[in-house]
C-alpha cells in the first residue's frame, strides 16, 4: 500500500464545483441556484460538465442569469457515456486546487461547500451527508432512510462517500488517477475505496448537507436498485486484490429475510415495510446475483 504525505490544513485558492449533466433541465437551475446561495466566503467556479444533453443545455447555460455569479462554464464530455467521465472532464478543465462533485438533480445546502472546506483542511478527501425529506414527497422519502447527518456511510470494507456529495483536493484526485471510467455505477464508493488503498484519509463534514431526489417511481427504483447491486459486484471484484473481503454471509441473509418475508404483496407487511424500500433490498440483491454471474464472482452474494 502506497503512502502520501496528509495534506497540510489549509484552504484552497480556488474551489472548483463540478457537475455531471445528461439531459439535467429543468432541475439543474435548482441546483445552481442553491449553489448561488452557499455562504461560503472564499472564490469558487461551477463547471458544468455536458455528457452529450439533448435539451438544450449550451443555449440555456449562455447568458444564464447566474452564469458570472457562479463563474459558470460548459465544458463538453460527449464523447463518452457516463459520469465517471463526464468528472474527470470536468476535472480537467477546473482551475480549483479543491473539487467539490454534486448532481444534476439534487440541492445543496447553504453551509454545504464551507462544511466540506473547513473539513478538508485535515483530510485529503471529504464527503457529507444526504437528506431525503426536502425534495420528495413523504411517501417516497420512505424508500431511502438516510443516516444521521454526524454518522459516515459505512460499507463492509472502508467508509465512503456519496457520489451527490464528494470533495478531495486535486492533489488526491491526480494521486489516484481520477475517477474509474468504466465504472458506470460505483464510482463514487470505488473512488472512495481506492484514496483510503493508497493511504490517504477520507473525512466526514456533518454540516455538508445535500437534498438527494429519489427516484419517484417503483419501475425507476426497481432499475437504480439493480445497477446498485451489479455495480456491487465490479467494485469488489476490483478492490478483492487489495484486501476487500467477500461480503458478509450474515448481510445476505439479511437482506434474503426482507426480500422474502417484507414482500408488500403481504398486506399486513405494507405498514412496516414501505414498497420502495423492499424494492431496493430486492433489486440490490437481483443486481448482486447478476453481477456475481457474469463476473463468476460467487463469495460476494
Amino acid at each position: 500500500m502506497l503512502e502520501y504525505e496528509l495534506v497540510p490544513a489549509k484552504k484552497p485558492e480556488l474551489v472548483s464545483v463540478i457537475i455531471a449533466v445528461f439531459n439535467g433541465l429543468p432541475l439543474l437551475d435548482e441546483q445552481l441556484e442553491s449553489l448561488a446561495a452557499q455562504d461560503y466566503s472564499g472564490p469558487f467556479e461551477v463547471i458544468i460538465s455536458d455528457n452529450g444533453s439533448s435539451d438544450g443545455l449550451p443555449g440555456h447555460l449562455e447568458g444564464h442569469p447566474l452564469a458570472e455569479r457562479l463563474r459558470l462554464r460548459r465544458v463538453d464530455s460527449s464523447d463518452r457515456a457516463g459520469a465517471p467521465h463526464a468528472r474527470n472532464v470536468g476535472a480537467a478543465a477546473a482551475g480549483g486546487d479543491f473539487l467539490a462533485f454534486t448532481d444534476q438533480d439534487d440541492r445543496v445546502h447553504p453551509g454545504w461547500l464551507s462544511a466540506l472546506v473547513e473539513a478538508a483542511a485535515d483530510y485529503d478527501a471529504v464527503g457529507g451527508p444526504i437528506e431525503v425529506v426536502s425534495l420528495n414527497s413523504p411517501k417516497v422519502a420512505k424508500w431511502r432512510p438516510s443516516p444521521p447527518p454526524e454518522e459516515r456511510f459505512p460499507s463492509h470494507y472502508l467508509y465512503w462517500m456519496h457520489g451527490n456529495n464528494m470533495s478531495m483536493w486535486r492533489t488526491t484526485f491526480e494521486k489516484v488517477g481520477g475517477f474509474d471510467e468504466t465504472m458506470v455505477y460505483g464510482d463514487d464508493l470505488d473512488m472512495s475505496w481506492t484514496i483510503q488503498e493508497a493511504g490517504m484519509t477520507l473525512g466526514h463534514a456533518p454540516g455538508a448537507m445535500v437534498a438527494y431526489r429519489l427516484r419517484p417511481t417503483l419501475r425507476a427504483a426497481w432499475h437504480q436498485s439493480v445497477n446498485y447491486g451489479r455495480s456491487q459486484v465490479d467494485v469488489y471484484a476490483k478492490h478483492r486484490p487489495n484486501g476487500c473481503p467477500p461480503y458478509p454471509l450474515r448481510g445476505t441473509l439479511i437482506t434474503l429475510a426482507v426480500v422474502l418475508f417484507c414482500n408488500p404483496a403481504f398486506v399486513f407487511m405494507r405498514r412496516w415495510v414501505p414498497s420502495g424500500l423492499w424494492m431496493l433490498h430486492t433489486g440490490v440483491l437481483a443486481g448482486r446475483i447478476q453481477g456475481s454471474w457474469r463476473l463468476r464472482t460467487f463469495d460476494y452474494l
